[in-house]
């Protein structure tokens, strides 16, 4: 007869586990992936389905040839990184540079340090960084939405970012009458370039930040924390000097939603304690504001995440928990 082995208590019981939580954000990520696909039409079909088949191949491919071990494609997390690298691509990439990005985000930053749980930054932005590096000029030509049945030949334009970005180094104001209005920014129908797939709507966005917090896959920490602090940062520097865009104006620009919501909360990359995820969002949104307006770069949320990814484990080590049974001092 077996021993039936019982460990220490406390016993939490919980219907939590890696693979409802893994599919649960896949399912927050639908809305924005329908508004990607109607607003881009061809172009976002295909860059999602080679960037999730992409991410899952080379997931099951390391796994069996080089790990050696079983594969961990059930869990969900290949899917979602597939998601989350096309919602950061422009929906005008050549396959074959996708797929040097998928490559890049499962290969290295995820299956080298052991698989899910042992990576230290975001696989998908380092799939995105990588790509912005090795391919800028790619990486930063936008299409213009509604071109529903173009792909390598779509109409580009100017982002809502880079006219931000023009204002600032130019210091003219008027730059910024440009701009589409918050409410265009919000519905996804803003005109020009309209910059990366999963960053066109706001609503969408938001759509799938309440479901993931009514069903208690992230906690409200981090996206509030950072899109608090960006608000505020934005809003006094557009006090300060109107040159800078309004704060509402910074929310529903770029990749700021669809990163608070989906990439900073990554569960392996992100503090542990309430306290450090609230420490987390604050740098976050803080270094988003500061290398939008002064980087060199027009969008900061990537870089913003991956420089906090890696003080995530300094944060741990600085806000511990207190042990269970602990007496407060």
């Amino acid at each position: 007869m077996g021993k039936l082995i019982v460990s220490l208590s406390p016993h939490a019981h919980s219907r939590d586990s890696i693979e409802r939580n893994m599919y649960g954000v896949i399912i927050a990520l639908m809305p924005a992936l329908l508004a990607s696909f109607y607003f881009f039409g061809l172009g976002s079909v295909i860059v999602t389905v080679t960037s999730v088949a992409a991410c899952c191949f080379f997931e099951w491919a390391i796994c069996k040839y080089i790990l050696k071990k079983e594969s961990t494609l059930r869990d969900g997390s290949a899917i979602i990184t597939g998601l989350l690298l096309a919602f950061n691509l422009p929906s005008n990439l050549p396959i074959w540079i996708i797929l040097i990005g998928a490559l890049f985000a499962i290969g290295v930053a995820k299956m080298t340090f052991g698989g899910l749980g042992n990576n230290i930054f975001n696989p998908a932005l380092v799939g995105r960084a990588a790509l912005l590096v090795a391919f800028p000029a790619q990486m930063t030509t936008w299409p213009k939405i509604g071109q529903w049945d173009t792909y390598l030949d779509a109409e580009t334009g100017a982002t809502p970012l880079s006219i931000v970005s023009s204002a600032i180094r130019t210091g003219d104001v008027s730059v910024l009458d440009q701009l589409p209005s918050s409410f265009e920014l919000f519905l996804g129908s803003s005109s020009g370039g309209a910059g990366a797939m999963g960053e066109i709507c706001g609503l969408a966005l938001l759509f799938g930040l309440a479901f993931m917090l009514y069903n208690r896959i992230i906690t409200w920490h981090i996206p509030v924390s950072i899109m608090g602090t960006a608000f505020v940062f934005s809003g006094l520097l557009h006090l300060a000097n109107p040159v800078y865009p309004d704060p509402v104006s910074v929310l529903l620009t770029g990749g700021l939603l669809l990163g608070a919501i989906f990439m900073a909360t990554d569960y392996v990359t992100s503090p542990m304690t309430p306290k450090g995820q609230l420490i987390y969002g604050v740098a976050i949104g803080f270094l988003t504001v500061v290398i939008r307006n002064w980087g060199a770069y027009p969008e900061g949320m990537s870089f913003a995440i991956l420089i906090m990814n890696a003080f995530t484990p300094l944060i741990n080590n600085y806000v511990k928990p207190k042990r269970f049974g602990e007496v407060a001092k």
